[in-house]
């Protein structure tokens, strides 16, 4: 009988090396914008995708040539071609392309993850295929809530639970993690109703007070592709 694998969930980055293990695979979750929003390009054929953490390095990039998708608190910064909602990255625009892409919180924490022996990328957009990746590894797996500014984010905590329950329930992992037991609970209170329960959510409201919340919905739409980007040598590539 295979042995079961250990399951954790990280609330915030601000505590990522009390979870870090090099053996692990990291699973990063930015349900609001980031990690929907590359899904959705890989999907629509980009080629890879260079997570930059500082407006400083974005700004390198954007001199070097990459095709720049990049955003402080939800505003696409002055220099870049585009910003974070998932809707900007068509195919018209990204298919077989190299985009450099900084965001407020979510690609921070993928350069921060780089020393497990994975980093992959989650969100309802690849659910399925993601879940039955993780199944296949016989590796410990870290989910990692981007959150708010190293803040814990109620969005990135239900879907972290959702993950987690259909791990747990495929019978391959186990936990002795709080943080897990927490976020199944959370998507338990919220999978019934999972677009009114995100109506709680503070970046839900920082999306509408400024117009950014029409993608709020495909966002929390499960299955619509099956790709998994990873990341390899600074890049996300897709598996």
């Amino acid at each position: 009988m295979m042995e079961k694998k250990s399951l954790e969930i990280c609330f915030t980055p601000a505590i990522f090396e009390v979870h870090a293990d090099s053996e692990a695979v990291v699973v990063v979750i930015d349900v609001l914008r980031a990690t929907s929003s590359i899904c959705t390009a890989f999907a629509n054929g980009v080629r890879s995708i260079i997570p930059v953490s500082t407006v400083e390095e974005a700004k390198i990039m954007k001199k070097r040539g990459y095709l720049l998708a990049a955003e402080r608190d939800g505003f696409v910064l002055d220099f870049a071609d585009f910003g974070n909602s998932p809707y900007n990255f068509t195919a018209g625009k990204v298919k077989d392309r190299t985009v450099a892409y900084s965001t407020t919180n979510g690609t921070g924490i993928m350069k921060q993850a780089s020393e497990c022996h994975d980093v992959v990328i989650g969100s309802y957009l690849n659910f399925s295929a993601l879940c039955n990746w993780l199944g296949e590894q016989d590796r410990k797996v870290i989910i990692v809530c981007a959150g708010w500014k190293s803040r814990f984010s109620l969005e990135d905590a239900v879907c972290a639970g959702a993950i987690a329950e259909r791990l747990l329930e495929g019978g391959r992992f186990t936990t002795i993690c709080d943080s897990v037991h927490a976020a199944t609970d959370l998507w338990k209170c919220a999978k019934t109703d999972l677009m009114g329960y995100i109506e709680k959510a503070a970046q839900r409201s920082r999306l509408k007070e400024k117009g950014l919340d029409d993608c709020l919905k495909y966002c929390h739409t499960f299955d619509v592709t099956s790709v998994i980007p990873v990341l390899r040598s600074g890049r996300l590539v897709t598996i």
